[in-house]
């Protein structure tokens, strides 16, 4: 597993590798635990051991809400949300802020000396998995891609754990 100095525990480790099916690459660090204690987003260095540029900064590895999202995503809520972008100029703000406030948080790690963020940022809605992971990780009111699928999703955690390292 790579892990940065600022690393992430054994027991979090086995339990994102639980998550994932594969070990973690890259962890700085958990950036957002679920309410079940077990941890739901990880933050990535900019670069993967090997020097690849890895943009995306904020993974999301609990598998259950993984899937949730995967079926919004399979429902076409991405094309809806695209739609909108284009449409409200209010949230095309709200989503470049987004963009330029997860650019400020990667850049202050190290610079990748690209202004491409994750997820479409700003101009596409590409990924919901990341938005959420983003959400989660910066709070409510960052991202509101992220905030409205996490709405709509609800609490997935009510179940349990989604992984047992």
């Amino acid at each position: 597993m790579s892990v940065e100095p600022a690393g992430i525990d054994a027991a979090d480790a086995a339990a994102v590798t639980a998550q994932l099916g594969r070990p973690p690459r890259a962890v700085r660090e958990v950036a957002h635990r679920c309410p079940c204690g077990l941890p739901s987003v990880v933050q990535t260095a900019p670069r993967l051991d090997d020097g690849t540029p890895f943009p995306t900064m904020y993974y999301l590895t609990c598998s259950r809400l993984a899937s949730r999202i995967g079926t919004l995503e399979g429902e076409g809520r991405m094309k809806e949300m695209q739609a909108r972008l284009a449409e409200d100029p209010d949230l095309a703000a709200a989503y470049e802020r987004a963009h330029e406030s997860y650019l400020a948080e990667r850049d202050a790690i190290e610079s990748l000396g690209t202004k491409v963020s994750a997820g479409g940022m700003p101009d596409r809605v590409k990924c919901l998995h990341v938005h959420v992971a983003h959400s989660l990780a910066a709070g409510p009111g960052v991202n509101p891609f992220g905030d409205e699928a996490l709405a709509e999703i609800g609490e997935w955690w009510t179940t349990g754990p989604c992984a047992t390292p």
